[in-house]
């Protein structure tokens, strides 16, 4: 149990990291963001292989980030919560609000 703000999963935010280190993962999950989806209909919007993209949901169900559910003969994926959803739409926002780089960069309370 985590006794103070700076105790963090690891092993969780190891996961995340292996999840948000490939292309075709993290459009997976903003995909799954918006709503559930089949490996077929995935892979014809992200312009990938069905065989590509049941890799790479494997690998998010692995991470503990997507869940898949049969339906008849065919599988949808979901994210495990939709707030990590949120989080992920969260994380970007603050990852540009504090990159001096980027020219959109809208600005930070505190600073």
């Amino acid at each position: 149990m985590a006794t103070n703000t700076c105790d963090i999963d690891l092993d969780g935010l190891s996961r995340l990291g292996s999840a948000l280190s490939d292309g075709t993962r993290r459009r997976l999950l903003v995909a799954l963001a918006r709503g559930p989806g089949y490996p077929a209909e995935l892979a014809v919007e992200l312009g990938e292989t069905r065989q590509n993209v049941s890799n790479h949901l494997a690998c998010l169900r692995g991470c503990g980030l997507v869940i898949a559910a049969p339906e008849g003969r065919r599988m949808r994926y979901e994210l495990v919560d939709r707030r990590l959803g949120l989080a992920l739409r969260d994380l970007v926002e603050l990852t540009l609000a504090v990159d001096p780089e980027h020219p959109h960069r809208p600005e930070v309370q505190g600073s």
